[in-house]
């Protein structure tokens, strides 16, 4: 980043904490343009097979965390009547997915929640929106485990980062954004497609669940 004229600093931070924002707003401390909420995990399988301390925390990071960090950065952003957060959801945040219930609504908490500070936010000359990627090359996967199925092509977090660029650039920027031509058309046909012939389908797509065990 030397050739810009940028300098980069790491700090490590557990978003699952209490009052992560506040914590992290006064760790960071000056001002700043953008804030991008990336951080998420998630626990595959059946519900009933997962464990509630597992849950939590894939609430407290991918809920909790977003709503706390926007809280304490976005106020000075009104102040100064600039700044963008752009929220990371999924292409999951468009349909339930068994083996994935938590964190396919927790995205799709984010990709609401992004949509009303959308609203809220532009009237005071600072943009937030939902950034939904489909399946991408990232650690995330690591997490979830390797044997994971996914549908469709995965992209790579730098097409991602860039369909995310090209909607900060926009003079107006929308509620959400899709990243990747076949997600999007994905992300819209969830919407057509009956939720009780949907459900089914994408749960045999992503990963085939457990059977049932006999009476």
């Amino acid at each position: 980043m030397t050739e810009h004229g940028i300098t980069c600093e790491t700090v490590t931070f557990d978003l699952s904490i209490e009052r992560a924002g506040a914590a992290l707003r006064e760790r960071v401390g000056g001002e700043f343009d953008l804030l991008v909420n990336n951080a998420g995990f998630a626990t595959q399988g059946p519900f009933l097979h997962g464990g509630g301390d597992e849950f939590a925390r894939v609430i407290a990071v991918d809920i909790r965390a977003v709503v706390d960090i926007c809280h304490a950065f976005l106020p000075a952003m009104v102040e100064r009547g600039q700044g963008a957060i752009v929220n990371v959801s999924s292409t999951t945040a468009f349909q339930p997915v068994p083996s994935l219930a938590v964190y396919s609504a927790a995205k799709a908490f984010v990709q609401s929640f992004s949509q009303s500070l959308w609203y809220e936010a532009k009237q005071r000359n600072v943009k937030v929106f939902a950034l939904a990627p489909g399946p991408t090359r990232t650690e995330f996967f690591e997490v979830i485990g390797e044997g994971a199925a996914v549908a469709g092509r995965m992209q790579t977090a730098e097409q991602v980062a860039a369909t995310g660029m090209r909607a900060l650039d926009r003079r107006s920027t929308p509620p959400y954004v899709v990243s990747g031509i076949a997600n999007s058309w994905t992300a819209r046909l969830a919407g057509l497609v009956p939720r009780r012939l949907l459900i089914p389908f994408v749960a045999r797509i992503l990963h085939p669940m457990d059977p049932a065990p006999s009476p």
